[in-house]
């Protein structure tokens, strides 16, 4: 005749057959891990005479992400002073940028190295949505 489990022992099994499963379920849907912390989205911008493809971007607010820079020719600029931008993209170098940013709204980014007669017009937009 087997005798009952004591209530401790009953306790102590249950949380062992449990507690693998909650920390497993934490690890897979915890906030802010959509992404992950580590590994944000990479957005690849390449800047050509006299423009940025793309020449637009939407970015969440609060979202890290990764700006991945490129030059397909001569010495360019990137800056956007309200999202503290300011990078230098050289050819065959290329310019990694981590930004969060915390502000919704539009925001014009340009060239600021002259890089020819159109640099003038040299931009792209970036977007922050809420």
């Amino acid at each position: 005749m087997e005798l009952p489990m004591k209530r401790t022992q009953w306790l102590k099994y249950l949380l062992a057959a449990l507690l693998p499963l909650v920390i497993v379920l934490f690890l897979t849907v915890a906030p802010g891990n959509a992404h992950g912390e580590n590994n944000p989205r990479v957005i690849e911008i390449t800047a050509k005479r006299f423009g940025f493809t793309p020449n637009q971007i939407t970015l969440k607010k609060g979202e890290t992400v990764k700006l991945h820079l490129t030059s397909e020719d001569v010495t360019h600029g990137f800056f956007m002073k309200k999202l503290k931008i300011d990078e230098v993209i050289e050819p065959g170098k290329p310019t990694e940028i981590t930004l969060t940013p915390e502000t919704a709204g539009n925001f014009l980014t340009i060239c600021d190295h002259f890089c020819g007669v159109n640099h003038g017009n040299m931009n792209m937009t970036i977007t922050v949505v809420e």
